[in-house]
């Protein structure tokens, strides 16, 4: 006859195994890694030429050219990836702020309201994330 026992479950398992907790998990990651990749290309311009991106009248506003302004959004974009992963409660708004105003920037330029449309989906999930971090940041508190 063999016997079997089963180990208790602790907090940290528990949490581990939580659906919301794992997608809050996934979401940070995405919104951490992404916008540093992002941000790094801004440099490089291997994914897309990130100039052809910026609205005439923002480029206009801006001091520079639009490359140079593309540097500037790819420091803050690499700011916003790091602030996710360290402090995803500030984090997620960070980067759900940023994705406003990427959103004006492309609703301003013809032919790129499909993407515009991709950003507010991923302002949705930048807002999720700060939703669900405020969220079990404050389970972590003691009581």
């Amino acid at each position: 006859m063999s016997s079997t026992t089963n180990a208790p479950v602790t907090p940290r398992r528990s949490l581990a195994a939580d659906p919301g907790y794992q997608a809050f998990w996934i979401l940070r990651t995405g919104f951490t890694v992404a916008p540093i990749l992002f941000g790094l290309d801004k440099f490089a311009n291997l994914l897309v030429d990130w100039p052809t991106y910026l609205a005439p009248w923002i480029n206009d506003v801006v001091p520079g050219s639009a490359q140079a302004a593309m540097y500037a959004v790819g420091v803050i974009e690499i700011v916003a990836g790091i602030a996710v992963a360290v402090a995803p409660r500030f984090g997620g708004w960070l980067v759900a702020g940023w994705l406003a105003g990427i959103i004006v920037n492309l609703l301003t330029i013809p032919d790129h309201y499909d993407i515009a449309l991709r950003d507010f989906g991923l302002l949705l999930g930048a807002v999720a994330l700060a939703r669900l971090a405020e969220h079990y940041h404050s389970a972590r508190q003691p009581r």
